[in-house]
């Protein structure tokens, strides 16, 4: 399967993710979503406060099963780095001088995986950790060509995502919801379709210190932990439509 030509429509994609109802639901959603971007693999996984985990994702279950037997979790340098890092992580950049990360790697391509990957980590309430990760087999150029244009779609899709999964996190109790203003929903519209902060300012005749005080607010709304974030969380309540 080779990637996607343009990037998938974000507002079809979030409504459905919006629709699921349970985890096992969340496992048909992120099929949906590899075979948008045209990758070899896509996963999400979490772990909240309690040390409960979840996973899902395309992974052929001879690797998952392989993955749990050999205790590669305490070796993986994607999730060490996942852990490390708040933004997006190209595995290339990860440390994978040790022999022990070397011979994961090498298992892990035998395996399907791919030689390439990019990992997004996401922070949640309540030491909610997750992170999600897509994996594919292709030259070092093209994937630099494929993240780069979708970076901003995928950031947005895996708050999204892990937004709906904290939903059916046992115990957790429903956030309450603040209206966002006007001027604050313009303005997380226009970073939403890809605007910065410049752009979005003159587009809605303010200075950039007043756009900054609107988005700072809309992320306050939210609960957000940064502008990204807020935006994904608008887009997934339905609050900003692109």
């Amino acid at each position: 399967m080779g990637f996607a030509e343009s990037t998938p429509h974000l507002e079809g994609l979030i409504e459905q993710l919006e629709r699921a109802e349970g985890l096992d639901d969340l496992q048909g959603v992120i099929e949906v979503l590899r075979d948008a971007f045209g990758v070899d693999h896509l996963i999400y996984h979490w772990v909240n406060s309690n040390g409960d985990q979840y996973g899902c994702g395309t992974y052929d279950m001879a690797w998952v099963n392989k993955y749990v037997e050999k205790g590669y979790l305490r070796i993986d340098p994607v999730i060490v780095g996942c852990y490390q890092h708040f933004h997006p992580v190209d595995w290339k950049q990860l440390d994978w001088s040790s022999k022990a990360a070397r011979n994961f790697m090498q298992d892990a391509i035998a395996h399907g995986i791919g030689n390439q990957g990019y990992s997004i980590p996401i922070r949640g309430p309540n030491g909610q950790f997750a992170h999600f990760t897509l994996s594919h087999n292709c030259t070092d150029a093209e994937w630099e060509t494929f993240t780069n244009k979708h970076r901003r779609a995928l950031i947005l899709i895996a708050h999204s995502f892990n937004q709906k999964a904290l939903e059916f996190e046992p115990g957790r109790k429903p956030e309450a919801s603040q209206p966002l203003s006007p001027r604050e929903i313009e303005a997380m519209t226009l970073l939403a379709i890809g605007y910065n902060r410049a752009q979005a300012a003159d587009s809605l005749s303010i200075s950039e210190h007043t756009l900054r005080v609107y988005v700072e607010s809309a992320r306050h709304k939210l609960g957000a932990m940064n502008t990204t974030h807020a935006v994904a969380r608008a887009l997934s309540r339905g609050l900003i439509v692109v």
